[in-house]
């Protein structure tokens, strides 16, 4: 089979694999947001529902902070992962310390401003000030177990804990349901009921994932002996470029928000609210996608692998794009149906504006798939200039300059199309970025992406090698062979290279395949760069630990894995690593 169809399908099988998880935690969000928006519009009245599209501001503030913990974190472990893994626990220590921190500070701020009135400068009618300080006086409480949930839901990710952390999400969906319908309808506590029905849920999400650490289940452990204080700014470093959009999205809200009051009022705030609340479970999948994409990013960078970067933009390009596609239409399709959900009489203008809203808003989806994983491309290859430009016209600049230039003529239509318009500006930076560093148009998506130079091994330093059958294992060996003699590589170590990779993928076809039904793959990749030479072999079979690789080697007869055995004496480093639930060995020679 062909190298780069196989690994394409190898990284494709692995983003769709892990993408529903990803998908879930969000839209278990989502869906709680809308659980909210449903007793608040039917139990409690539209005014309910401007209290909590006032507080959007504040959770895209929260949402902002989580993401840079997780994205920069993330971004190191991909690098700690291939050269320093002790380093983790440090990492994983520091960000539960941190992030617990900020989000009690920011508990005691929001409760401050509450009792001093300062929410005064979100709104000031009476009844919605009201509510909207009972809403956050419910919320503040799960503040800290939100954030630091976020961040135990990314680690655990990264080990592969799916089971786990679908558990953690639907508990969370559970006790925020029943807990709205028993604080809201029978207690009649209003919107600090919602609010509080939201906090109890984010602490059972917590302690069901903290569970797996405090058992001394996970590889990673809590560990103040392992801090170095200087990842806190290595975090934040790697992290703000993708917490940029969120937290700048916190602003654009305010100024959104005043000027849909200013020249639509309240109505707009109640059908803008409705929208966002539904299409929040919509927008699960393009974030799930790119919190995939993050986890791939990272580690592809930490192994300076310049064909997975291509690959799994190409997975998001294509596939991911023709999902986004399909979704859209169906919003727009059943936009009156959707609407319904929220308001019931046609005669009303929150429920046109409702329809409006997904009817139009839906449209700017597929440009944010472009967007949104370009930023978070950029962050972790650390193309520092536009992974802060792009987030910041992404995340305000661009939908509020439109916003102010169409609210004004054509009401809450103005705001949606701002969203679709902000979308076409943002593909547009991203191809005059790349444009400049190439200094001409792009003609591919390698063009697109504008690697920097000298970024991973070269095609002439390079071999990749797919396998899928025991025939095609049978060529491993003349391929490295023929491949080391042109790099100049010692006859020798050339010789023990091919028959080693030859030997492993064997192994590998022959028990490894025959575990399962599944399409499986070995992937080899061998390089020559730096007077190193580096064998890399990647399958998608279960999980073998290094040391029953070596139990297995030891045990067998004289005459074989002959190659496995010459190369283990001659190699100055032997890696064994599970990422994502591939297997992926690398020998350095």
């Amino acid at each position: 089979m062909n190298q780069k169809t196989s690994e394409y399908k190898l990284l494709s099988g692995l983003f769709f694999r892990l993408l529903p998880f990803q998908i879930l935690m969000v839209v278990i969000s989502a869906i709680n947001g809308i659980v909210d928006s449903l007793y608040a519009s039917n139990a409690i009245g539209t005014t309910a529902m401007s209290a909590i599209g006032l507080y959007g501001p504040l959770n895209h503030f929260l949402y902002a902070a989580s993401i840079m913990f997780v994205g920069g974190s993330q971004i190191l472990y991909g690098r700690f992962l291939t050269v320093d893994r002790k380093h983790i626990n440090g990492l994983f220590t520091i960000n539960i310390i941190t992030s617990l921190g900020l989000s009690v500070v920011s508990s005691i701020i929001l409760v401050i401003c509450v009792f001093t009135n300062a929410t005064t400068l979100f709104v000031s009618e009476p009844d919605s000030l009201a509510m909207l300080n009972s809403y956050i006086l419910g919320q503040v409480a799960g503040i800290p177990a939100l954030i630091v949930g976020q961040q135990l839901f990314a680690f655990l990710s990264l080990e592969n804990q799916t089971k786990l952390t679908t558990t953690a999400s639907i508990i969370c969906f559970i006790f925020n349901a029943i807990l709205n319908h028993i604080f809201v309808v029978i207690l009649h506590m209003g919107t600090f009921g919602l609010g509080l029905s939201t906090s109890i849920s984010s602490w059972g999400f917590l302690l069901v994932m903290a569970m797996y650490y405090i058992t001394g289940k996970s590889e990673w452990r809590f560990s103040l002996k392992s801090i170095d204080m200087g990842d806190i700014a290595r975090i934040i470093s790697l992290g703000y470029p993708g917490a940029i959009s969120r937290f700048l999205e916190m602003f654009r809200c305010f100024i959104v928000n005043f000027l849909i009051l200013t020249y639509v009022g309240t109505d707009g705030i109640s059908a803008f609210a409705a929208v966002n609340s539904l299409l929040a479970i919509v927008w699960a999948v393009p974030f799930g996608m790119i919190a995939v994409a993050r986890m791939l990013f990272s580690i592809s960078v930490g192994e300076q692998d310049r064909r997975s970067l291509v690959n799994i933009m190409k997975i998001i390009f294509t596939k991911c794009m023709l999902i986004m596609v399909v979704i859209v239409i169906a919003l727009v399709v059943f936009a009156v149906p959707l609407t319904r959900l929220f308001y019931q009489d046609p005669s009303l203008d929150v429920y046109h504006m409702t329809v409006m809203g997904f009817r139009i808003l839906p449209l700017c989806m597929p440009l944010s798939i472009i967007s949104g994983h370009y930023s978070v491309y950029a962050q972790t290859i650390e193309k520092k200039k536009m992974s802060v430009l792009l987030p910041i016209i992404d995340g305000m600049v661009g939908v509020v300059l439109f916003s102010f230039l169409l609210i004004p003529s054509i009401g809450l239509n103005g705001l949606y199309v701002a969203n679709i318009l902000n979308g076409c500006l943002c593909f547009l930076l991203v191809s005059i970025g790349a444009a400049i560093v190439l200094r001409r148009l792009p003609k591919n998506l390698e063009d697109f992406m504008a690697m920097p130079q000298g970024f991973g091994a070269s095609d002439d330093e390079r071999i990749d090698v797919s396998v899928k059958s025991m025939d095609e294992v049978l060529t491993v060996s003349e391929q490295i062979v023929d491949f080391c003699k042109k790099n100049g590589i010692d006859k020798k170590k050339a010789f023990y290279a091919g028959l080693c990779m030859e030997e492993m993928a064997g192994n590998i076809v022959t028990h490894g395949f025959a575990q399962d039904n599944k399409n499986h793959s070995v992937d080899i990749r061998v390089i020559s760069k730096d007077e190193k030479l580096i064998l890399r072999m990647r399958d998608n079979c279960s999980e073998f630990d290094p040391s029953k690789r070596a139990e297995v080697m030891e045990s067998t007869e004289d005459g074989k894995n002959i190659g496995i055995k010459l190369v283990y004496k001659i190699a100055r480093e032997v890696e064994y690593q599970n990422l994502l639930g591939l297997n992926v060995l690398t020998i350095q020679i």
